[in-house]
This record gives structure tokens, sequence and C-alpha cells, in this order.
């Protein structure tokens, strides 16, 4: 059966509210809860960017059933994988093994921010194949010395370090990020209902693995609404991830997507009351054979009205999908 998500969007709330949002989402019965890792909103209009793992740190405490995931962080740039290493086996024993660390190559929209640069895709997989190394080594809890073509780790050690390690997702896209990645890690995150990478994935991995999607809906009481506001904070969507890697800022984004109309945003993300059509949205990931999809409901401004009077409903009309 697919479990269905809930997103901690850190873009479009601040970490007070995302705690708030954990809470009742797992009271609503989601099954997990994915927390997006970033240094700045895709757009300024969504107005927010805390710090991810301080808040996932205050859910593994707020909560006590759901499952929880980075969907996703990139441990290259901005934080150094043995860094990362360490900040996962803490989650991890802080929610009682209910973490997965989704990691991804990254986007230059929170990665640049270090003044290191934005290297082009080969590069980036081949600091994430390094980075996944050095990331399963010290797991272990064991000494760890590395000397790669990107990163070296000197004598680290995660003191407190899970019994079984951290699960590791990672985000593929192709056949050659799923080739490179997939005998690294251990469940699929994908942004596109693509059966193929299911597939793919399933031949490095014939054990049960999870192929886990995300899907954006705008819930709101008048379409209208509900498709402004989707324009508004979300029109970056559409863009594809080969442009949404690149750009730097928020304001590239804002330029990059100036021409996107309401209808161009309504045609690919569904809108409005029916919870039915929001439900359908989503059947091309379980279409596709994906085991997990989370949510995220577009719009902090309606994100409590959504917990209160709508998961629940299209929670049961997912299910009955």
């Amino acid at each position: 059966m697919t479990r269905f998500g809930y997103t901690l969007m850190t873009e479009q709330s601040g970490p007070r509210e995302l705690v708030r949002y954990a809470q009742q989402a797992e009271e609503v019965g989601f099954d997990f809860e994915v927390s997006s890792d970033h240094y700045s909103p895709w757009l300024v209009s969504q107005g927010h960017a805390p710090y991810a793992w301080s808040v996932l740190g205050a859910v593994a405490q707020a909560t006590s059933r759901v499952d929880l995931m980075t969907y996703v962080t990139c441990p290259t740039m901005r934080y150094h994988p043995a860094v990362v290493a360490q900040k996962a086996a803490t989650i991890q024993l802080l929610s009682e093994g209910r973490f997965t660390l989704g990691l991804g190559s990254g986007e230059s929209l929170n990665e640049h921010v270090v003044g290191e640069g934005w290297p082009g895709v080969a590069q980036r997989q081949d600091m994430l194949v390094e980075a996944m190394e050095i990331i399963r080594a010290l797991q272990g809890g064991d000494l760890v010395i590395y000397d790669g073509a990107y990163f070296r780790v000197d004598s680290a050690r995660i003191w407190d370090a899970p019994d079984g390690g951290v699960p590791i997702g990672v985000a593929v896209s192709g056949e050659s990020s799923l080739s490179r990645f997939a005998p690294l890690g251990d469940h699929m995150i994908a942004v596109e209902p693509d059966e193929g990478l299911v597939k793919g994935w399933d031949e490095h991995h014939p054990d049960a693995s999870r192929k886990i999607g995300q899907v954006p809906i705008s819930w709101d009481p008048d379409r209208d609404a509900a498709v402004a506001r989707a324009h508004d904070q979300f029109r970056w969507f559409g863009g594809g991830w080969a442009v949404n890697a690149d750009l730097p800022t928020p304001a590239g984004f804002d330029a990059a997507s100036q021409f996107v109309r309401p209808e161009d945003v309504a045609g690919s993300i569904a809108c409005g009351p029916d919870l039915d059509e929001l439900a359908e949205s989503v059947r091309p990931f379980l279409d596709a054979g994906f085991t997990d999809v989370a949510i995220v409901q577009i719009g902090d401004e309606k994100q409590q009205q959504f917990l209160d009077e709508v998961a629940g409903p299209l929670l049961d009309r997912l299910r009955a999908l």
C-alpha cells in the first residue's frame, strides 16, 4: 500500500509554524513527513528559509509516530559530508529510528552562498558519490580517514552513532544518476513519475525499497484564489530541474518565471476545493510504482485550514486510489 506524507516546506513557513504543522500532520494521519533543506526560498513571495536541521530536531521531539526525512540535503557544498553524517545520526537518535537521510546533488540557489562557485552537473555527481561514501563509512561509528578528489576526512568518528546507521535516500533523474547512485543508496527519490526510474532502481534493489515522490497541490475553497496563490509562490516549479538547479537567487527565479501565466500553473498543479481532483493528481506516481508520495500544500496562509479541515478527507481519497 502506498504511504502518503506531508511536506514541511521551509521556503514558505517559519520554524515554529513548521513544528506545529508537523504535530498536526501526525495527528491527522500522514504516514511520514519530509523537510526541504534550503538556504533561500525559491521566490521572494514565499519569504522563509529556517535551518532545516534545527526544525527536524524539534519535530523529532514533537512527534512520535511519523517517519522523518530530508527532501533533500546536498552534502557537497554548503555542508561537508562528515558534518551531514553527524547531523543525520543525531536526528536518528532523537527520533528513535524514524529518520531517513535524503540526499541530492543540489541547486545553486542554496549552495552558491558559501562562495565556492557552482560546478557543472558531471562534477556535482562525482562530488555526491564521494560524499555518500564518506557518510556511509562514518555511520558505523568507526574511525574514518578519506582522501578523495573533492573531500578529505581526517580521523573522524561519529561518537553517537545509531545502531544500523541511517537509511539513505538519493535523488535520481535519469540513467546516469541512477547507475551511479543506486548502488550507494537504500531508497529512491524522484520528482517525476517515471516508471523507468522505478524499474531501473529495482534492478539494483530487488528487495524492498522505497520509491519516494512529491506532488504540490493548492487547496482553497475558492479555485481562483488557489490558482493565484500557486502562481505567486510556485510558478518556479514549471522551469524543470535542468533550469532550477542552476539559477542562483530568488530574484533569478522571479525573472525566469515572469512570463509563466496563472493558467500555465493551473495546468500542472491541481488547484481548488475539489478533493477528488487533488487526489487524482497523485495518480501518475502510483501508476509509475512509487511507494511513498509526499503532498505539498502551497502557501503558509492556508496551511492551518488545510490541516484542520481538508487533510483527513484528502488522505481518505488518496488511500482509496
